[in-house]
Parts: structure tokens; C-alpha cells; sequence
């Protein structure tokens, strides 16, 4: 087994090649450095070299405010990007693992998403990885695993952005009514690595378990780090924010469970051992 992974420098792909390591799989970090995605003929070059027998694609343009400006680009990444991957593990029969969000059911309502229910891509970003998943499952060996709220140590997220604020805030309005559960990438990691080994392909929903209101997460961590900081809560539609952001983002990962894989830890315990990771947690 020798695993290709995209995105190697991001929050995701960065974890995912931490656990390749660690139990020694064999594996092909690529990044915009070494394999533009985007560009058909450089990513042929780096199969012809490497011979991969697999692919996990963590690499995409996740901006979402960003990509409502950057629509061109966006698109290039996610679509393009993906259908070159696609159009080569179809020629090879090669598995592909492709990462997918919550964001592709437009987020209505207070009912975990199940992996088959009708999808509603609403935005830009939401649209490009939506038709990703279209490509992807052209393919017969395809895992799309849908993610919600990710955080890891290498790259920006939410809990690094409550951080830096708190440095020069001490009040801080955060949006209360967009429920869903944070994704320590550190965790989905390993779940990456015992799905791949496998051949039970299909759609699925990861992340850690429970739900929560970003004011509330914003309120943990807070609480864990002893930062003196007031959380305000407001709606979606009073921060305002340039694209669509779903209320509803919790998923259903029954599915998991039926196909024997091991739901992750709870997003508590997740955010207690990344800020202790990050050397953030206070010792009060």
C-alpha cells in the first residue's frame, strides 16, 4: 500500500500524514508545491513517479466568505482539482478518499443530517464540493467522508481565531444559532486510516461526538484557557456574514457504526487535549 495524500500542509492532510507515519504506511505527501491538482498533466507526472495504489484528497479551498469573491478559483480547486483525480484513479482503479461538509445540505431545520438525504448547496463553496462529490462518485472505490467545524494545530481555525481575539478583546460577539459539532483533525485522522485499509466504500459523516453553539464552544475555551473574555451572543442574519452559513450542521454517523468503525471522541475531550497540545490550557 503506498497512499497519495493532497493537501499534506493543511490542518487535515498534515494529521493524516502524522498517522500514515505512525503506523507505517507507506505515503506520498503533495501540496500546490510538488502537485498542482489543478493542472492535468503535473499530477499524471507524480502518479507515473510515485505509483500510488491509493488517494486521500485533503487538499481544497475552504475560504468560504473568500471564495463568494473567488469564485473562478474556488471552482478550479474543488472541481477541477477533483474530476483530474478522478479521471486518473478511474484509469488505475485506484480508491480515492474524497473530504466533503456539512454545508452541502444548506443546513434547515434540527434533524442530523443522514448520508443520503437530499442535498442543498447554498454558496459558493458549498456548490464546488457538492459537485465534487458528483465527480467522486463516477468512480466504483470512493469513500466521501463529510466533515463539520474542523480544527488542527497546523493551519488556522476557530479556536486559534477566540485565541488571538481574546488577546485584545475582552467582550466578543459570536453567532448562537449555528449548531454542529467540531472535528478535531487529529482524531478524524485516525478514522482516515483504519477506512482506507478497507473496501467498504460509500458516503459517510465523521466528527466528534455531541453538539454545540459556536458561542458556546467560543465559552469553553475560554473557560479552559481562563481568559476573561464575555461572550455575546447573536443571530446569523445580525453578524452577517458574505456567504450562506448553515444553522443546521449536525450529522447523523450511524453509518459508522454499521460499517464497524469507531465513532470519535467527544468534542469536549477533543478541544481539552488540543488546547493542552497547544499549551494553552490553564493550570488553574
Amino acid at each position: 500500500m503506498k497512499i497519495l495524500v493532497t493537501g499534506s500542509n493543511g490542518q487535515l492532510g498534515y494529521d493524516v500524514c502524522k498517522e500514515l507515519q505512525k503506523r507505517k504506511i507507506d505515503y506520498i505527501p503533495t501540496d500546490v508545491n510538488n502537485m498542482d491538482i489543478t493542472v492535468e498533466d503535473f499530477v499524471r507526472k507524480v502518479f507515473e513517479d510515485n505509483k500510488p495504489t491509493h488517494v486521500i484528497h485533503c487538499a481544497a479551498f475552504t475560504a468560504v466568505d473568500k471564495a463568494e469573491d473567488e469564485e473562478a478559483l474556488c471552482t478550479r480547486i474543488n472541481v477541477l482539482g477533483t474530476e483530474n483525480l478522478v479521471n486518473i484513479c478511474r484509469e488505475l482503479d485506484i480508491p480515492l478518499m474524497y473530504f466533503s461538509t456539512d454545508y452541502v445540505f444548506g443546513g434547515e431545520g434540527i434533524t442530523p443530517f443522514k448520508v443520503d438525504d437530499e442535498t442543498n448547496p447554498l454558496g459558493v463553496y458549498a456548490r464546488t464540493k457538492h459537485e465534487g462529490e458528483l465527480l467522486v462518485k463516477q468512480l466504483e472505490k470512493y469513500f466521501i467522508v463529510r466533515i463539520s467545524w474542523a480544527f488542527g494545530k497546523n493551519g488556522n481555525n476557530f479556536i486559534n481565531t477566540m485565541m488571538r481575539l481574546s488577546e485584545s478583546n475582552n467582550v466578543l460577539k459570536v453567532v448562537n444559532d449555528q449548531i454542529g459539532s467540531p472535528t478535531y483533525t487529529t482524531d478524524l485522522a485516525k478514522l482516515v486510516c483504519d477506512m482506507i485499509v478497507t473496501d467498504k466504500y460509500g458516503v459517510y459523516h465523521a466528527s466528534n461526538e455531541g453538539y454545540v453553539s459556536w458561542a458556546d464552544f467560543a465559552r469553553e475555551i475560554f473557560k479552559l484557557t481562563s481568559r476573561q473574555v464575555k461572550v455575546v451572543d447573536v443571530s446569523t442574519e445580525e453578524y452577517n456574514a458574505k456567504a450562506h452559513r448553515p444553522k443546521n450542521s449536525r450529522l447523523d454517523k450511524s453509518k459508522l457504526v454499521e460499517q464497524g468503525f469507531e465513532l470519535l471522541p467527544t468534542w469536549q475531550d477533543a478541544l481539552y487535549r488540543y488546547l493542552k497540545e497547544k499549551s494553552w490550557l490553564s493550570n488553574k
